[in-house]
């Protein structure tokens, strides 16, 4: 127990083994979606095979996942950033028409610079700015957003012309597996059975065996093999375009993306180091410097790889939720990512179906923070009202914390009570509101 304790921050007193694995597993069966997404988005750029890409990022999780684990000793894992990967793909290279290699050295330039940030404290010194009302409603809004993405996940929730989003066919396919899943989920929690939330993802994955997609007539979990062995990472390996890093475009690439995963990935800790009770009376957050310098050095190594920048997922409150607490959560999510390298006809086999029901039900419990809001005071509760409900309508947890600074602000200004405005909260707002401007 001994290494245990100074390798993760084990304490035999609070936390046991079994438990901290469970979590992580836990925690990468909600995530190990980006080992399929990634390579798909990235399929759309000639020179970027498929098989690389995949390796690539299982590669940069498990780096960063182990920095956490080892480093920070918390049980948070890492991997190449939804949402940064389509502005790569999408924006950088397809619209602005850049090559992937010129976006793969702005990824790597953002990530020197958040070592940069995190050494000088900068990041903390940011963090630590943000009142603890809009802190709460981070934690709050990270809640709602991850319980949207289970929802689509699942098919409960699905496109609409009409309405944007509308509710989709509860009883056939991924619909009613996930329904059934969630049922299933929900009275574990309820009965407080230890690893709860993981049990309900696997027995859920083995009744999609007997559930047929009644688009396509097959199961929707369905297994097309146990092993194969990873592609090599050779064609997109330390693929950088010098020549272009002193351009104006490189310098408005570079912003976006530091931009872009600086707020997410704040958004993201704050959340699930609620969740977890990291974070002290004042709202600051044990060990954030650890925390953040683990994205960084993920960030570096993924440009390294061949991938888009790496950041802390929100899955992670799924491990936490299922009990996690130390850096040994940590590990073992990056365990599970070193295997999928090899047996990724297995878990890829697991549908969405089967993870939604972690993610709405952890959604859920993300959700305690928000009645430690002030909803009498306005000047408070307005702005953490927006931040909440903008990150899952907006499907950006970076825009709904940047509209609740701009607000919080704004209303403390107009309000007569500019002078309990910190310095770094009006910096803040004017970059912000230049961010909409320019960007």
């Amino acid at each position: 127990m001994s290494f245990l304790t100074k390798a993760f921050g084990f304490d035999p007193a609070k936390n046991t083994v079994r438990t901290e694995l469970v979590a992580g597993l836990t925690t990468f069966l909600t995530m190990a979606y980006i080992l399929a997404v990634n390579p798909s988005i990235f399929s759309a750029l000639p020179g970027m095979p498929a098989g690389s890409v995949f390796t690539a990022t299982a590669l940069a999780a498990i780096i960063a996942t182990l920095v956490m684990a080892f480093w920070a000793k918390k049980p948070f894992a890492l991997a190449p950033g939804m949402g940064l990967n389509a502005f790569f793909v999408f924006t950088v290279c397809l619209t602005m028409g850049h090559t992937w290699q010129f976006a793969l050295t702005a990824v790597l330039i953002e990530g020197l610079i958040f070592v940069i940030l995190t050494l000088t404290k900068v990041r903390t010194w940011i963090l630590n700015a943000i009142p603890l009302s809009l802190k709460n409603a981070i934690g709050a809004g990270i809640g709602l957003f991850i319980a949207f993405i289970g929802l689509q996940n699942a098919g409960i929730i699905v496109n609409s012309d009409a309405t944007l989003v509308t509710l989709g066919k509860l009883t056939e396919g991924t619909g009613l597996l996930a329904v059934i899943g969630l049922v299933i989920s929900c009275t574990l929690v309820m009965l407080h059975i230890r690893g709860g939330i993981l049990l309900g993802i696997l027995v859920t994955a083995i009744i999609g065996l007997f559930i047929k997609d009644p688009a396509t007539g097959e199961a929707i979990t369905k297994f097309g093999g146990v092993l194969s062995m990873p592609d090599s990472v050779a064609p997109i390996f330390c693929q950088f375009e010098w020549d272009k890093i002193l351009s104006w475009d490189m310098l408005a690439v570079v912003f976006t993306f530091l931009f872009i995963d600086m707020f997410d990935t704040m958004g993201t800790v704050i959340g699930v180091a609620q969740k977890a009770g990291f974070v002290d009376e004042k709202g600051n957050i044990q060990d954030a410097e650890k925390v953040f310098m683990a994205d960084a050095i993920g960030t570096i190594a993924g440009a390294c790889l061949g991938t888009s920048t790496t950041t802390t997922y929100v899955e992670s409150s799924a491990g936490v939720g299922a009990g996690g607490r130390t850096g040994l959560t940590a590990f073992a999510a990056a365990a599970c990512f070193a295997l999928a390298l090899f047996f990724s006809p297995v878990f890829l086999a697991i549908p969405g179906a089967a993870t939604a029901p972690a993610l709405i039900i952890v959604g859920m419990m993300m959700m305690q923070p928000i009645t430690k809001v002030d909803w009498t005071n306005y000047r408070e509760s307005i702005p953490a009202f927006l931040t909440v409900i903008l990150m899952p309508l907006a499907y950006s947890i970076s825009d709904g914390i940047l509209i609740g600074v701009i607000s919080y602000v704004v209303l403390y200004a107009l309000s007569g009570k500019a002078k309990q405005i910190t310095p770094t909260m009006w910096v803040l707002a004017v970059l912000f509101i230049l961010r909409y401007i320019f960007i």
